[in-house]
């Protein structure tokens, strides 16, 4: 802009400019090309070199805006192809960790630029292979690192180098297919496990037992992992929410393989993750997310609410004069590329060789100065023109670009906002951790401190010992001499009378001695006194000791008494003190003439300090002023980010709202799309989902609340409102396909409730976009409609479902009895249907009456043998799982087991019975014997439901289980009998017509022939119509009693 501002402003010599531009553009141009490959040459050799020491920042940065400045990595794998990298592995693992720094950072031609060296990578990482330890080991792993992440980015494009997308651009990605989220979590896991293999492979290569964080060597191979734990964390996260999307689109059992190598890789990635944050070397560097405690579990959908998405953290450098250069450099590359600045030197004699001298020196030349042709002025004007032309096209693009980076800008706010709500989450994880731990170092303290007290105390009683023993000693020795003393006053006695007076003085003196003893026991009286509380024991025993001392000092002063040279020689040693202490008095005056001349000086210092502290005081004054100044810009800045904080706020929360109304908007599309009738729900899935959708409902309204109080809250308020818009339309989705299921009465009011649910909803969502109606929005209607359909889905709910758990155990028990005494009325009836056809029938057909009754009766025998297997069996599983529990408890835990023994012991009762009443009908010639063998048929089935039933919580190795299989191999092996003996029967007792044609003629024959063929089409016709309508009672049968014995109720969708 100021280019486009100086070319229109100077306006007396504007062609001086046009040809000082159209002559030296070129060179320029080629100049700083050159001077742009040299300095990327020497940053590379700077940052990829044999020293084993970690590659320092500003070189790798410098690369790194290399390739942004000439958009690509052209002169990078130009500078790199010289670098002897099979020759040197410590060059070579240098080269790895910046080329793993221009894939994340550098421009997104790299990684375009870098695949024609694909195949050199793969040699030299095989090459490096051979190699078991060391950094050939590690610069192998690594380059097959590099390699994948080469190929991951060239197939999805849509991955930026530094991995870092939004959920919404994550969702683009896989193109709304689940087979290309499918293939997109397979290269994520590869990626993540190369990361990890490189990971390990560094630790390994470490002596973890020494701090080699603190090392160079040890910085050199540890410095990319700090790439590695950038992508490991956008791969985790992004691995977790995708295999969430593959767990709702397929079965569980599908995706085993994926969830067992998940799991393998999480443990791996959190064990590395922890060891990392101890290390010195990370902890200045990089803040290190910990993973949860447990894997998330994909088997429960609400289990993706709970994931934190891992946030690494990289604290802001402080800038150096190299980096605050650097950032000018490139402002200045940025903003000015094509018109280049020549000298005023190199300009002026240009214009003098083109247009003479004499247009300088002479301003009355006019011929000179008008010998340009009109021609040439017109070109030039035209060439300024286009070029102000180009000029206004690029502040344009910047304009774009401005607007473009600006969006990005907020995108970050709001990364950067739910960044800072884990942080502080965080935060307070970790101040509770500090204030545990702190405790417990005050605990330590403590225990120290009373160590120490008692080793002092210990070391004080020995030193005490010591010096006892030695006074012992001492006083022995001179007691020894008192004795030798004693002798030699008795030989002396006389010349103690003579020397009474020196006695008298001794005495005197004895007596002052005695006086200064007193003050002794009485100082050492009240010390005890003091000490009394901490060591009273050893002071009675000092004050004692000290007594002993005054009696033999006494002794002492007797001796005395015997020689006046002790008291010579004292007074010789006062007076040697006495001349001590006056040659410390001279030094001590020497000395203090000394102090007074330094004194002088630090007086004159201190003028010298108070004069430039006035000065300094005037220059903090200036500085103040202008700091003051800073900071009123600063403040003024900081109001307006703070404002274009606000709107950006609220157009995220403005752009929320409107893609909640479009989740809404689609899901009562859904209602009228012709596909979506064919979908099934259940009415306890739809009361799930309305419960859901009303906590969200308060979830909601608190944080509006907390917007409204404090605006940097919106994060909190845009979740809830996606997940209301997520509930609510799942309500609307699921509470239609739950109407195809029910009358059409009980539909269609379902399905306005639903309807009016979405209206509502919409109707929340538009008052929530206005900033004047956010407060006042109600959302009181919604939550009656939602309330509305819960109620419609409770009443829909099956009746099995509505039982309360204390009768669910008397119901089995009542089923099992009820099941028994059906067998027993069937086999009593049986015996008394026997006993009549005995005595009305006769002959064929009371033995075929026979034949079938007693297999009757040999299948409820069997039967009966059967239930009081499985209730033998019951009672061993009930006993050897309910615990301290009762058995109601038991079953009542169990539900879904007890209702399946219900349903088979109903099935089992209901079967005897229909069986019995055939039979009956079959003896009195009235049934068909085809109803008898479906009746048996139907009993087997019904056994076996009661065997499945019984055993599937069974020890494979209980008595009573292999007494049931017994008994069911029985219930079979009489079916098989029932049905024999009817067929039998029933061939026996039917009559065969005969077939006598003799008297037909050929006309009639055909005739009979062709009726025959009419009947038999008729009756195959007929047949397959009858398989096709038992196909379909079975098939609702199914659904029917699978929606009264509850088995759909934790399914969620809408199948």
């Amino acid at each position: 802009m100021d280019r486009v501002k100086s070319s229109m402003q100077q306006v007396p010599n504007p062609i001086h400019k046009a040809l000082i531009r159209r002559t030296g553009g070129a060179n320029s141009f080629e100049l700083e090309k050159e001077n742009f490959e040299r300095g990327q040459a020497v940053s590379i050799n700077k940052a990829i070199n044999t020293q084993e020491v970690a590659v320092k920042e500003k070189h790798a940065r410098t690369c790194i805006l290399g390739t942004h400045h000439e958009k690509g990595a052209h002169t990078f794998w130009a500078a790199v192809n010289r670098l002897p990298l099979s020759s040197n592995a410590v060059l070579c693992w240098k080269f790895c960790h910046v080329f793993h720094k221009l894939l994340r950072d550098g421009h997104p031609n790299v990684i375009k630029d870098s695949m024609r060296n694909k195949a050199d990578l793969s040699d030299m990482s095989r090459m490096w292979g051979h190699l078991s330890e060391g950094y050939g080991k590690l610069c192998s792993i690594y380059l097959k690192l590099l390699i994948t992440k080469m190929e991951f980015h060239v197939k999805n494009p849509r991955f930026p180098g530094n991995l870092q997308m939004s959920n919404r651009q994550l969702d683009e990605a896989g193109e709304n297919d689940v087979n290309n989220f499918f293939q997109l979590t397979v290269e994520m896991l590869d990626y993540l496990e190369c990361e990890l293999n490189l990971f390990l492979g560094v630790f390994s290569s470490l002596d973890m037992s020494r701090s080699v964080s603190v090392t160079a060597a040890g910085q050199c191979r540890l410095a990319p992992l700090i790439q590695v734990i950038l992508d490991s964390s956008h791969l985790y996260d992004y691995t977790v929410k995708l295999l969430f999307k593959l767990h709702s689109c397929l079965p569980a059992d599908t995706l085993q393989g994926h969830r067992d190598r998940f799991q393998e890789q999480f443990k791996k990635l959190k064990s590395l993750f922890y060891r990392s944050s101890n290390l010195q070397y990370f902890k200045r560097l990089i803040q290190i997310p910990q993973l949860p405690e447990n894997p998330p579990n994909f088997l429960r959908a609400s289990a993706l609410s709970e994931h934190i998405s891992p946030v690494v953290v990289i604290p802001a450098e402080s800038s150096s004069p190299e980096t605050e250069h650097m950032v000018d450099l490139v402002t200045e590359d940025l903003v000015d590329t094509d018109i280049p600045v020549q000298p005023a030197a190199v300009v002026e004699p240009r214009f003098d060789d083109l247009f003479g001298t004499s247009a300088a020196t002479d301003p009355f030349n006019f011929n000179s100065q008008n010998g340009m042709r009109k021609d040439d002025k017109d070109r030039l004007i035209e060439q300024l023109t286009r070029e102000i032309q180009a000029l206004r096209e690029e502040l344009e693009s910047f304009r774009l670009e401005s607007g473009r980076l600006r969006q990005a800008l907020r995108g970050r706010v709001d990364e950067l906002e739910a960044e800072l709500a884990e942080q502080s989450h965080l935060r307070m994880q970790a101040l509770g951790e500090g204030e545990f731990l702190r405790a417990e170092l005050d605990d330590l303290r403590r225990v120290k401190e009373d160590t120490e007290k008692e080793q002092r105390s210990l070391t004080e009683i020995e030193r005490k010992a010591v010096a006892n023993e030695q006074r012992y000693v001492k006083l022995k020795e001179k007691y020894t001499e008192l004795v030798q003393s004693h002798a030699d006053l008795l030989r002396k006695n006389a010349e103690v009378t003579r020397q009474m007076t020196v006695a008298r003085a001794v005495e005197d003196e004895m007596d002052s001695v005695r006086r200064e003893m007193h003050e002794k026991v009485k100082a050492a009286k009240e010390a005890a006194e003091r000490r009394r509380t901490s060591n009273e024991q050893e002071q009675v025993e000092q004050l004692q000791e000290l007594q002993r001392e005054l009696i033999s000092s006494r002794a002492a002063l007797d001796t005395l008494k015997s020689s006046m040279a002790s008291s010579q020689q004292s007074s010789e040693e006062l007076s040697s003190q006495l001349s001590t202490v006056e040659s410390e008095k001279v030094e001590l005056v020497e000395s203090l003439s000394k102090k007074e001349e330094e004194l002088a000086g630090l007086g004159e210092e201190l003028e010298r300090v108070q004069s430039s502290l006035a000065s300094e005081r005037e220059s903090g004054v200036k500085t103040a002023e202008a700091l003051q100044n800073q900071l009123n810009e600063k403040e003024s800045r900081e109001q307006a980010l703070e404002s274009q904080l606000v709107a950006a706020r609220w157009s995220a929360l403005q752009g929320t709202v409107e893609e909640a109304e479009r989740i809404v908007q689609d899901s009562l599309a859904q209602l009228d799309d012709p596909a979506h009738i064919s979908c099934t729900s259940s009415a306890d899935y739809l009361a799930s989902r309305c419960q859901a959708s009303l906590d969200c409902m308060a979830r909601l309204h608190s944080a509006r609340d907390g917007y409204l109080a404090d605006n940097t809250g919106v994060s909190e308020l845009v979740r809830a409102v996606t997940h209301l818009a997520h509930l609510v339309g799942d309500t609307i989705v699921q509470g239609s396909a739950t109407s195809h299921m029910v009358p059409v009465e009980q539909a269609d009011a379902l399905s306005d409730s639903v309807k009016a649910c979405g209206a509502e909803a919409l109707s929340l969502l538009g008052q929530m976009k206005e900033q004047e109606s956010l407060a006042t929005a109600d959302g009181a209607m919604l939550r009656a409609a939602l309330d509305g359909i819960l109620a419609t889905a409770e009443k829909l709910r099956p009746r099995g479902l509505e039982l309360q758990q204390g009768e669910l155990g008397d119901l089995v028990e009542q089923e099992m009895a009820a099941t028994s005494a059906a067998v027993e009325s069937a086999a009593a009836r049986i015996e008394d249907m026997l006993d009549k056809s005995r005595a009305v029938d006769t002959g064929v057909k009371m033995e075929v009456n026979e034949r079938i009754l007693a297999s009757c009766t040999d299948l409820m025998q069997a039967i009966k043998v059967l239930v009081l297997s499985s209730k033998d069996l019951q009672r061993d599983i009930v006993e050897s799982g309910r615990g301290a529990a009762s058995m109601k408890d038991f079953y009542v835990k169990n539900s879904r087991w007890t209702e399946g023994l219900i349903s088979a012991s109903k099935a089992v009762g209901w079967g005897a019975t229909v069986m019995v009443d055939a039979a009956d009908l079959v003896v009195q010639g009235k049934g068909k014997y085809e109803e008898l063998m479906v009746c048996s048929h139907e009993i087997a089935a019904s056994t076996a439901q009661l065997v499945a039933a019984s055993k599937v919580k069974a020890d494979k190795d209980n008595a009573n289980l292999g007494r049931l299989k017994l008994a069911s191999k029985g219930v079979t092996q009489a079916t098989a009998g029932v049905v024999a003996s009817t067929k039998s029967g029933k061939s026996q007792i039917e009559e065969k017509d005969t077939m006598d044609f003799s008297s037909m003629t050929l006309t009639q024959i055909k005739r009979q022939e062709m009726d025959s063929q009419v009947s038999v089409l008729e009756l195959e016709t007929k047949l397959q119509k009858e398989r096709e309508r038992l196909g379909e009672l079975r098939k609702k049968h199914y659904e029917l009693a699978g929606v009264a014995e509850g088995w759909g109720e934790e399914d969620e969708g809408t199948g």
